[in-house]
């Protein structure tokens, strides 16, 4: 059974729209190289986005005249996310579109880190690649097995991190949250590199997914929205990475 964390690579995910079972080989079936491309295609997109955003950010000295860019690659990327999911087969349309939206709101939000605390950006980037990096080292040298009790407890814990920031969320609009969230304290310290773990393992997830897709052939398709969902989980791993290097910073 294929089981990820990640909402956009789940069980079931590789399968014909159509009849339920896998179908396509050769040239019309998806490959790994083809996947890695894609998402390299991905990432250069995600950073010529974050660029705009960021040269605006510190061309403008502040957030004054990018909340367009940043509510548009917000919530643009949010539905254009929402539509991939559920609708695969768009994915070499929709995949390029959210990487570039996503790219415009990671940008602008890096810009408000690295001004508060310099040099935070490069160092939450290469811890980002540095985990992917090794975690991908790991799990091809079997180091590390996406076994059924590690899928079940890595799923289960993405749904409880996601439960409490939609909790959070529903509490903003009464005036509270729960303070070990955003706290620099070491309890939100603590929330926080939990959080990195999870997100990271999920990364394990999305490369048995992957791996899984190919073995059975799945439609050529697939590799656009397969690297899709590995950028969402890189996306949220590199978010969470510079929370905790900025709760860290914050106590010196």
């Amino acid at each position: 059974m294929i089981r990820s964390g990640n909402p956009a690579l789940k069980e079931s995910t590789f399968l014909d729209l159509g009849s339920g079972a896998v179908v396509r080989t050769g040239d019309g079936a998806m490959t790994l190289n083809g996947t890695v491309n894609r998402t390299a295609f991905l990432l250069i997109l995600t950073l010529v986005g974050a660029m705009f955003t960021w040269s605006k950010f510190f061309a403008s000295g502040g957030t004054a005249n990018l909340m367009p860019y940043v509510l548009g690659g917000a919530l643009g990327g949010l539905v254009v996310a929402l539509v991939t999911v559920f609708k695969k087969e768009w994915s070499p349309v929709t995949a390029p579109l959210y990487a570039g939206l996503e790219g415009l709101f990671i940008g602008a939000v890096s810009a408000m880190f690295e001004m508060r605390f310099p040099g935070i950006v490069m160092q939450a980037v290469g811890l980002t690649f540095g985990t992917l990096a090794a975690l991908l080292m790991a799990y091809r040298s079997g180091l590390i097995k996406a076994t059924e009790n590690f899928k079940l407890g890595v799923v289960a814990a993405t749904g409880g991190i996601a439960l409490l920031y939609l909790v959070n969320i529903v509490m903003g609009f009464f005036g509270t949250s729960m303070p070990f969230i955003h706290d620099s304290g070491w309890l939100g310290i603590g929330f926080s590199a939990v959080v990195v773990v999870v997100a990271a393992l999920n990364l394990v997830l999305d490369f048995d997914f992957i791996e899984n897709g190919v073995e059975q052939g799945a439609p050529k398709y697939m590799e656009w929205y397969a690297a899709f969902g590995l950028l969402v989980t890189l996306i949220w791993l590199y978010l969470e990475i510079l929370r905790l290097l900025s709760k860290l910073q914050s106590r010196n």
